[in-house]
């Protein structure tokens, strides 16, 4: 069963795929459509998962599962990887480095860089402690509502620098 993140529950789990560069438009049409069949179908030793899929800021993969009624398997959660792998590698897209960070510029724009040259650019004044930050490493749907974007000096990015 397929359903809208803003429809789930904060405690259910997920997982975010940041991409290298901003999705087009086509992309992200093709990816949130894939994505929308993906989760209505997915499930967990025969059972349908409550799951919601989107991309966020053009960039971000966000898959979603309320396990209140069923638990992500570890097989769904290999079919999901596999499936964005998949995708990834139809579109030419790396989701999977997690070495790359994701920030805001003083404008609003979103930048995606390596880990090197995060820690350049912060070095270099660039990057302030109070620049926003993007986390794809919370766990759930209510850490993405309220702390998927922070300062860096409030998130582990602040370790890197």
């Amino acid at each position: 069963m397929s359903t809208a993140l803003d429809h789930l529950a904060s405690d259910s789990r997920i997982w975010i795929y940041g991409a290298e560069r901003a999705l087009t438009p086509d992309e992200v049409t093709t990816i949130r459509t894939r994505l929308q069949d993906f989760v209505a179908n997915w499930v967990s030793h025969r059972q349908e998962l409550t799951a919601a899929a989107d991309i966020l800021h053009q960039r971000f993969l966000v898959i979603a599962v309320d396990e209140s009624k069923a638990e992500a398997s570890g097989c769904s959660i290999d079919g999901s990887v596999h499936f964005i792998q998949e995708l990834g590698a139809e579109l030419g897209i790396d989701f999977f480095n997690r070495m790359r960070f994701s920030y805001r510029d003083a404008k609003g724009h979103i930048h995606t860089v390596s880990r090197e040259e995060f820690k350049s650019l912060y070095e270099q004044g660039k990057l302030e402690n109070d620049t926003i930050v993007f986390d794809p490493l919370v766990k759930e749907l209510g850490e993405l509502r309220q702390i998927f974007e922070r300062p860096l000096e409030d998130s582990w990015h602040s370790r890197m620098v």
